[in-house]
């Protein structure tokens, strides 16, 4: 505890102004021990903390306070999950301890709802919204952001391409984006990096023997990406090295994920097959095949579903936001997959599109 506080002493004169006026967190409180004390606020209550003063506010959006909750064994996930009716909403979940199942937190309606084709990622504590088109606009290559620390939204660097349905995914704190429609013929192969840090884009060509990619995962640092072979329709995989930005071949089995929601835990990639039935696969690197863990009623995951990981604990979202959970550490050799479900949490019956979590 005396370390902790002395940690946050030092990180708390560091980020103070020495030219400003001192004003304490909590009035008679040293402001290392009101961090202690506010960082174990949950998180469901943030957005009253932000309203106290700009002071909390700031405190609330800086990295100061994520360390303070993350060091402690204080940080909550939250799942933001994209459906598509009307228009684009966010619903934002959280796991409910009494109910040991997920409860909407808030409902949100992103800066482009209207738009088809856009692609979600989150990176750190932010959602990212890229590209996208509609029936009167083509492919655009505008960026919105939605801090889940300040809770607004906000625009960010634009897309070096106008892409709508292309695939993207995040590694070692980047989003990599390729493909989709609305191209032009200069950049057809073009794979595009974004940097959070400098807010700042770089595009460099298709390093690739094929542009076809349908599907981006990230493991093991590095990319795996799913191709679709235009002469014969059938699909192969490959690995991308960021560091050296190079493209080698591998073992066309991992292909197999290419129509089914993917996540990884601990390492380990899972997916959600979904054309015969609904069953939970995994992906064994040592043989180089998918393994069935157990398979799924369709009468509880209402496919078709996303997946998405908190801890070792697998969400399966269907329509209408309905969940089944299954924990990784319950899994039986036999593959019995010990699981539990909670019907729909909203009314319409839209699919999820993306799933991902954000965690404070």
């Amino acid at each position: 505890m005396a370390s902790e506080i002395k940690h946050i002493g030092k990180l708390s004169c560091s980020n103070m102004d020495s030219s400003a006026p001192h004003t304490s967190l909590i009035h008679g409180l040293p402001d290392e021990i009101a961090l202690l004390c506010l960082a174990r606020v949950p998180r469901r209550y943030h957005n009253v903390l932000r309203c106290v003063s700009r002071k909390w506010r700031a405190l609330l959006s800086s990295e100061e306070w994520h360390c303070c909750r993350k060091r402690n064994n204080l940080d909550e996930s939250w799942i933001y999950v994209i459906c598509r009716g009307t228009g684009i909403k966010c619903y934002v979940l959280a796991p409910d301890p009494a109910t040991r199942s997920l409860k909407i937190m808030q409902v949100m309606e992103p800066p482009c709802s209207s738009r088809e084709g856009i692609s979600i990622e989150t990176l750190d504590r932010r959602l990212f919204l890229l590209g996208g088109c509609s029936w009167l606009k083509d492919a655009n290559d505008e960026v919105y952001c939605y801090d889940a620390s300040s809770n607004c939204w906000s625009s960010v660097a634009p897309m070096p391409t106008a892409r709508c349905y292309f695939v993207s995914a995040t590694l070692d704190k980047k989003l990599y984006i390729t493909g989709g429609l609305g191209l032009t013929d200069k950049s057809p192969n073009s794979w595009d990096i974004y940097d959070p840090a400098t807010n700042s884009w770089c595009a460099h060509k298709n390093p690739m023997l094929t542009p076809d990619i349908v599907k981006f995962v990230a493991l093991d640092g590095e990319l795996v990406t799913v191709h679709k072979a235009a002469w014969n329709r059938m699909y192969f995989a490959g690995i991308y090295d960021p560091l050296c930005r190079t493209w080698r071949g591998t073992e066309n089995e991992i292909a197999m994920c290419w129509s089914g929601s993917t996540v990884v835990v601990d390492g380990t990639l899972y997916m959600l097959e979904q054309s015969l039935g609904t069953k939970l696969m995994m992906w064994q690197k040592d043989k180089k095949e998918w393994a069935m863990l157990g398979r799924l009623s369709d009468k509880f995951t209402r496919p078709p579903c996303e997946l998405v990981a908190i801890g070792r604990k697998i969400y399966v979202i269907g329509r209408g936001l309905s969940i089944v959970t299954i924990d990784l550490d319950t899994v039986r050799a036999d593959g019995f997959l010990v699981s539990s479900s909670t019907g729909p949490l909203v009314e319409h019956d839209f699919p999820p599109e993306r799933c991902r979590v954000i965690s404070i």
